[in-house]
């Protein structure tokens, strides 16, 4: 189903019959129209509001949400039941895996794979009640890898090309290059020297 009136299609876009494309927000937003790139592939049970810009390539699962006001690059491949809540910016080759909730306001950048049921938070002192001044969703740089079942905290910060390792909870910001896991998560390891004693390469 596909809301024609503000959605801008690129070519080659197949998208399957009971996917919702278009869908109208509550909130009040600036822009509505609905822009997705040359060659998307949107599967059934998927619902992508109005008001997003979607690059080229662009891939969902089964029963993917995308809210409003994303900014997602080209060759986003996002997997069955995950959820993209409004206002992330998401780069260029981001793979989002199964059952993965990606909060208001969440920043990632090129080259992140986020493996399943990952959850992402924006509000650290949570009331019930909205408030825009305590939201503020984390950023995961360029690179990086997020273990299955991770939950990343409001605000943090994970540095480029780390690993954080399954079940995690990231509590703090992580340095470039590192490997942090646990509860709460604490970095154990560059990945340099990781990859060099384990004869691997994330080429």
């Amino acid at each position: 189903m596909l809301n024609n009136r503000f959605v801008r299609l690129g070519k080659n876009c197949i998208i399957d019959k009971n996917a919702l494309i278009g869908y109208m927000p509550s909130r009040n937003i600036g822009e509505l129209y609905l822009n997705i790139g040359d060659n998307a592939r949107i599967r059934s049970g998927s619902v992508i509001y109005l008001g997003s810009r979607i690059g080229n390539d662009f891939e969902t699962g089964h029963n993917v949400i995308v809210r409003e006001e994303n900014e997602i690059g080209n060759e986003v491949k996002i997997w069955s039941n995950s959820v993209i809540d409004y206002g992330c910016k998401i780069g260029n080759s981001v793979k989002i895996h199964c059952n993965c909730y990606i909060a208001q306001l969440t920043i990632i950048e090129d080259d992140v794979f986020i493996a399943p049921g990952v959850m992402v938070a924006n509000e650290k002192y949570p009331t019930g009640r909205f408030d825009p001044k305590r939201i503020k969703g984390p950023r995961i740089k360029k690179g990086s890898r997020i273990g299955i079942g991770s939950i990343i905290m409001p605000g943090i910060t994970i540095g480029e090309n780390c690993i954080i390792g399954a079940g995690a909870v990231v509590t703090k910001d992580v340095p470039p290059n590192s490997i942090a896991y646990g509860v709460p998560a604490r970095v154990v390891e560059n990945i340099d020297s990781l990859l060099k004693r384990n004869d691997i390469s994330l080429e």
